[in-house]
């Protein structure tokens, strides 16, 4: 079980449950194609953000196989949010975890994936005890598998044609690392 103590802190960010107000950020970036393009789902309208905005703000602690902790990322010097950083726990008895993150492009080039990435990783492993944690993505997504690399994740698998996603075969990359191969 964990419920961490918000907000978390980085170098130079800050993350922290969402709250109502964030809809403008967040449809901000998930309006965008670009933004979606390597994800399951399309740009979305400003009620499909609501929506799942309003999923979000009920994420912010692991008590069971299942939850996920889905924090907004916000730069520590002027409070804006630039994107959201994502922590599930997928299996109680094999302790394993995955996790991911969506900038906005504004703010892509700067080091803050992997830097709310290492956070995730330090909840998962020094917080909840995780044996192994995971990053799925696209497998044409080669900034997102940059990311992962400079958080110490290997290439496990790349799994060819394996989903159809917005109607066309699509193969997924999986990467990973182990709580003894962390070092934040």
């Amino acid at each position: 079980m964990l419920k961490p103590h918000y907000p978390l802190t980085t170098d130079r960010l800050t993350l922290r449950p969402f709250t109502p107000g964030d809809l403008d950020a967040v449809h901000a970036y998930e309006s965008l194609p670009d933004v979606t393009r390597h994800l399951y789902w399309g740009p979305r309208d400003r009620d499909a953000s609501r929506a799942f905005l309003d999923k979000r703000i009920t994420r912010t602690a692991l008590l069971d196989e299942g939850d996920a902790l889905d924090l907004a990322i916000t730069l520590s010097d002027s409070g804006e949010l630039i994107g959201n950083c994502l922590l599930i726990w997928t299996s109680k008895p094999h302790r394993q975890g995955e996790i991911g993150y969506i900038l906005h492009p504004d703010h892509h080039g700067h080091g803050y994936a992997p830097e709310a990435g290492r956070a995730m990783l330090r909840l998962a492993f020094d917080e909840l005890g995780l044996h192994r944690v995971v990053g799925r993505l696209d497998a044409r997504n080669t900034a997102s598998a940059r990311v992962l690399e400079k958080l110490g994740m290997r290439h496990e698998a790349t799994l060819i044609d394996s989903e159809i996603v917005k109607g066309e075969w699509a193969s997924e990359a999986v990467y990973a690392i182990l709580d003894r191969e962390w070092a934040p």
